[in-house]
């Protein structure tokens, strides 16, 4: 994989400052030197103590990433919603999970995407996992292409520059039309799946917007603050108002006919490291979810008559 930049200062710099500039770790500059990667500048092979002129090209050429043999293929169906040299967006499906476990060891989509690498001849081997979704959570799922795109959307998150964006259907009507949910969470003790709104936990904050109200149910936007595991599911319990179909931090009879939490990441939206534009990427309600939303407003309807 090449990357390549121009040098747009006249400023006298070093290529390693330049690459600093350009959040080249050391450790990346590292697997470089040793793992078969090269630096050229103006086409010619260059180490990092090179001065810098106004004008001229750097090329980074990344080592091959051969990846884990651990992780099978799949041929599982993949639906991309965007694919670019550097980032493959897909629209995750409910029921399937995003890495392998002891429980899902087969066709997760970490698995389905190294199938879809594979069929399609990419060089770099190594699944880059960017971001994560619950199994039963659907929609926006970004994955990387190579380990220099994989720690740009990992300084992104970080620094929240990354917007993720979920509607979710839940219980009853809040109080509030707009809130922001700031209770630390932390695993439940004795379990080691659920999670809790705990004083010893990590810092977890969820904001929200009710979008539409129905006679016991609400439609919410949700803007995650912070990444913890269950994080939208256990805040929303938290508040009285669980997710529709959440048997886990919802465990009240189900009256719609839906088998999992009605959660999906709907919309993500960064600027994108390497041609500095910004990239939204939505994917549309699953089936599931919108026999849910007329369900509800069938309900509603009932009501008026």
């Amino acid at each position: 994989m090449k990357i390549e930049w121009k040098v747009a200062t006249g400023t006298p710099l070093t290529l390693k400052s330049f690459l600093k500039k350009k959040h080249i770790s050391k450790r990346l500059l590292a697997k470089v030197k040793f793992q078969g990667g090269y630096l050229e500048v103006n086409g010619e092979l260059s180490r990092v103590r090179r001065y810098l002129s106004k004008g001229d090209r750097v090329s980074l050429f990344l080592p091959v990433e051969t990846g884990s043999s651990n992780l099978e293929q799949s041929d599982k169906e993949l639906v991309i919603l965007y694919e670019d040299p550097h980032f493959l967006i897909v629209n995750k499906p409910s029921s399937v999970a995003s890495v392998p476990s002891s429980l899902y060891k087969n066709h997760t989509m970490a698995n389905r995407v190294k199938g879809y690498s594979a069929k399609q001849n990419y060089k770099n081997k190594t699944v880059h996992i960017v971001t994560r979704l619950d199994k039963d959570t659907s929609g926006v799922m970004i994955f990387a292409k190579h380990t220099l795109a994989h720690s740009y959307l990992d300084r992104l998150l970080k620094e929240k520059q990354l917007y993720k964006e979920y509607t979710a259907f839940i219980v009853g009507r809040p109080e509030k039309q707009w809130d922001i949910i700031d209770r630390p969470i932390d695993r439940m003790p004795g379990s080691i799946i659920k999670r809790e709104v705990l004083s010893t936990g990590k810092p977890s904050v969820t904001e929200y917007r009710v979008m539409k109200t129905y006679d016991q149910a609400s439609q919410v936007k949700i803007q995650l603050h912070t990444g913890r595991t269950h994080q939208i599911r256990v805040h929303f319990s938290y508040i009285g108002h669980g997710l529709i179909g959440d048997d886990l931090y919802n465990p009240s009879p189900n009256e719609y006919r839906i088998k999992r939490q009605a959660l999906h990441c709907s919309k993500v939206c960064f600027i994108h490291p390497f041609t500095e534009k910004k990239l939204t990427i939505s994917a549309p309600l699953p089936d599931d979810i919108m026999t849910l939303s007329n369900q509800l407003e069938n309900k509603n309807d009932e009501k008026k008559v």
